[in-house]
């Protein structure tokens, strides 16, 4: 397996992504945008604490056959009304679910908790619907990561945390992809604090290549430096995956689902009461429907993406002025 040409989720056809992020805040927005119609989506929670906007909508059982656009926020509950700056600009655009002569953009969103990071929250007015504008007018097919829009704030157990991305090319020539901001109540890192643990699954050197943990057996969890700088609850890790094979709304929830795992690789704990992790699963339909051989291993392929794009997030995570937590370099030293 090898990633996609850039090794960012938008090496599947038909993507854009974008950011905007408010660096005396610590916080921002990060929205995936479909260029041309709708894409087929869905979604899984495992974490037992989300703040989510439209996530029912994307039920398989239920009638909108498609969204416009993702959005990934920091900001905790006041971070969703950056969907609501998305939406409007989506519908000056004139994109939308029609419903006889009125058009109605689909933008279902995931927040984290972002609010106990030094930033000043001491706003007058919620600045994320302007984030969420903002990010939308980024979008494009390069973006960077680290210290970038819903990332901008996140941290985990241990260090400063980010907004990672990784792609994959599967065996029919079609692509599928990751994108997460990790705001963890657990660790990237295993307890030497010098390994990731998502390294089994790294491509190259794309988050270091520092290799896997030499030291063998159970470890015991090194004191969480979050919990002692912040709070227990200030968490949540949430994440897009997507390909451009064409999958309808089941396939992409249980997509959603399999990609959880890519979490628990990549993060222990996950899927903590504190956390509220949760993955956003889509599909462009740029190519066929997988042939048999390639859609059991979907979902597998979409965690092995999430693990490598959440190592990535620690990896090119960024030190900035009162920082709450380190960045994982300048823990190393490099």
């Amino acid at each position: 397996m090898t990633p996609g040409p850039r090794n960012l989720i938008t090496d599947v056809a038909g993507l854009k992504v974008g950011s905007a992020q408010d660096d005396r805040l610590k916080s921002g927005v990060t929205v995936v945008l479909s260029e041309e119609g709708p894409m087929t989506a869905s979604y899984a929670v495992m974490g037992g604490a989300p703040g989510t906007r439209d996530t029912d909508l994307l039920e398989p059982d239920k009638t909108v056959p498609g969204v416009d656009s993702l959005v990934l926020s920091g900001g905790s509950a006041f971070g969703l009304a950056s969907a609501q700056g998305v939406m409007d600009a989506l519908a000056e655009q004139g994109r939308g679910f029609a419903v006889h002569s009125a058009r109605v953009p689909i933008v279902p969103a995931a927040i984290l908790f972002d609010l106990l990071n030094n930033g000043d929250k001491g706003w007058d007015e919620n600045p994320y619907p302007a984030l969420g504008r903002a990010a939308l007018a980024d979008a494009d097919a390069a973006f960077d990561l680290g210290t970038i829009g819903a990332g901008t704030g996140a941290t985990d157990a241990q260090h400063k945390g980010g907004l990672g991305s990784a792609s994959l090319t599967l065996p029919d020539g079609s692509h599928i992809g990751a994108l997460v901001a990790v705001n963890a109540l657990g660790s990237a890192t295993t307890p030497s604090g010098r390994h990731f643990w998502a390294a089994p699954f790294e491509i190259g050197s794309e988050f270091g290549g520092l290799g896997p943990d030499p030291t063998t057996g159970l470890q015991d969890l090194p004191p969480s430096r979050k919990t002692a700088a912040m709070a227990q609850h200030g968490n949540t890790t949430i994440g897009v995956v997507a390909t451009d094979a064409t999958l309808d709304k089941a396939t992409c929830k249980r997509v959603a689902t399999a990609a959880h795992d890519g979490f628990a690789r990549a993060l222990v704990p996950a899927h903590t009461p504190y956390d509220g992790d949760l993955i956003f699963a889509a599909s462009t339909a740029r190519r066929p429907p997988p042939k048999a051989d390639v859609l059991p291993l979907l979902g597998h392929y979409a965690a092995i993406c999430m693990a490598r794009a959440i190592a990535r997030a620690i990896w090119e995570a960024t030190p900035a002025d009162g920082d709450a937590l380190p960045t994982f370099r300048e823990t190393l030293g490099i």
